[in-house]
């Protein structure tokens, strides 16, 4: 294994996703802007990023909704009341106990009422810069959280799925691109490239503070996947992978 950088290529990233990015940076270095349109109401709303890694479960922001044991980055299971609750998911080998979340609507529904179509797009749903994404808390038994993971929404109900991967773009540049340990897996038999792109790499990092990060990308086709239906012609629809998984983990 050895240490490389990830590409954080701009001319790959859809201009829908960038207009989002944009729009938000516009907002926050010019306030004025959102008190005109009648802003000064707008709900505060945490994501994933609000959540400090060695933190109490007390102490962590409680204006998430529909809380519930996590499935390995996969959809809810046991419904929880809150943070509290992290005891009654079962612990991962790592000891962990995964508490999956929902972000609050009430942003989104603030930006439709002030008619903000930007923000109505950055605010819908439980995205990161513009992905849908399945987030969680990973909590040890002394209460304090040790890890959170990202992985990339499959409903995504926008079609835009086949870009899934290029979230890891974004994380890229957030964590630095440099010392990034990555390991380009090869393709198993029948696994074939989307559109002339084949990715299944792992990588990790060692981040300031004691943190460990790990960015696992794949976008490819499954054996039996093909772009067109090999009886009809017709191309198919979903027939491939594209997917982030991202966790940081903060070592005792």
């Amino acid at each position: 294994m050895k240490s490389v950088s990830l590409n954080f290529a701009t001319s790959n990233v859809p201009m829908r996703l960038l207009l989002v990015v944009v729009a938000a940076a516009v907002l926050i270095g010019a306030p004025g802007i959102l008190f005109a349109q009648g802003a000064d109401e707008r709900p505060v709303r945490h994501e994933i990023w609000d959540i400090q890694l060695g933190a109490k479960v007390a102490d962590l922001p409680d204006d998430y909704v529909d809380y519930a044991c996590g499935t390995n980055g996969g959809p809810p299971s046991t419904p929880l009341t809150g943070w509290k609750d992290y005891r009654r998911c079962r612990p991962e080998a790592s000891g962990l106990r995964e508490v999956y979340f929902r972000y609050d609507d009430e942003l989104e529904y603030w930006a439709k009422a002030n008619n903000l179509a930007a923000q109505m797009e950055q605010y819908v749903g439980t995205k990161t810069y513009g992905f849908p994404i399945i987030v969680s808390a990973l909590i040890s038994d002394d209460g304090v959280v040790r890890g959170i993971r990202i992985v990339t929404d499959p409903r995504d109900p926008t079609g835009d799925r086949d870009e899934a991967y290029l979230l890891r773009n974004f994380l890229n540049a957030r964590f630095g691109r440099e010392g990034w340990q990555c390991e380009d897996l090869a393709a198993e038999s029948g696994e074939t490239p989307v559109m002339g792109i084949f990715i299944k790499q792992r990588c990790e990092k060692d981040i300031e503070g004691g943190v460990h990060g790990l960015l696992v990308t794949r976008h490819l086709r499954k054996p039996g996947q093909s772009q067109y239906d090999p009886h009809s012609g017709k191309e198919t629809t979903n027939q491939f992978e594209s997917n982030v998984r991202f966790e940081l983990i903060k070592m005792k």
